[in-house]
């Protein structure tokens, strides 16, 4: 089953010619996702009680063409059916502008139980309260992975911050991509809004943890590592191009 949800460009959703961020673009498919699980008893408001949660663990975003501000959004969102693993889930989505589909993305979720601190089977009956609908949005069915470029740059060192923190107690997945902004150079940051998001998430990151963000650029790709301070542990690769 599809689920859909409206949404306005605002203020805080802009950025180079008034045109909606990538930063904007997940945090609305974050809510969109959020709403539909919501509505079968897995969102928000439900995890004291199942003592579960949905973790992210891949984004995949193409844009097509960038809505501006006042823009009003039609996003529509749907599970994808398990086939050999139980352990994650995909969820693909579309966005529309005034009936033209402007945006494509998909993502990668476990469920995690917090009673045993560790990832949980996804259950037929789990997966069959969202309906899943055969349909992906990119040729392939699965994420490929990103591969840790060995030539990079320390670009930028950072304390996690409350603000940062969700309500997992991790940091919030929509941060490592504003990390990663922080270290692309000047010239990519205040000119170009790349159209094409992929994101790895490794290890989470935790109130107080030091991470540095490396940046690498191979051929049109900048691919920026975001690791612990003593660099042994890979927390997120971002690829933007």
């Amino acid at each position: 089953m599809k689920f859909e949800g409206e949404y306005t460009v605002g203020v805080k959703d802009i950025g180079l010619d008034n045109e909606v961020t990538n930063f904007a673009i997940l945090s609305f498919l974050e809510e969109v996702a959020s709403s539909h699980s919501s509505t079968v008893g897995y969102g928000v408001n439900d995890i004291e009680e199942k003592k579960k949660v949905w973790l992210l663990m891949d984004w995949k975003l193409q844009v097509f063409e960038r809505p501006k501000y006042g823009d009003k959004l039609l996003l529509k969102t749907w599970g994808r059916p398990i086939e050999k693993h139980i352990f994650y889930t995909y969820r693909d989505f579309e966005v529309f502008l005034n009936g033209k589909l402007v945006a494509i993305a998909t993502s990668r979720w476990v469920l995690f139980d917090l009673n045993t601190n560790k990832i949980t089977k996804i259950t037929p009956e789990i997966l069959d309260l969202y309906k899943p609908e055969e349909q992906k949005v990119f040729e392939e069915k699965e994420i490929s992975k990103v591969k840790e470029p060995e030539n990079k740059e320390l670009k930028l060192l950072y304390e996690v911050k409350r603000k940062d923190i969700d309500v997992n107690k991790h940091m919030h997945n929509l941060n490592y991509i504003s990390l990663a902004y922080e270290a692309l150079p000047d010239e990519i940051y205040e000119n170009i809004e790349l159209n094409n998001v992929r994101v790895m998430y490794k290890h989470q990151i935790l109130l107080g943890d030091k991470v540095k963000c490396f940046y690498s650029k191979e051929e049109e790709k900048h691919i920026i590592s975001i690791k612990s301070e003593n660099e042994e542990v890979l927390h997120a690769l971002i690829v933007l191009s």
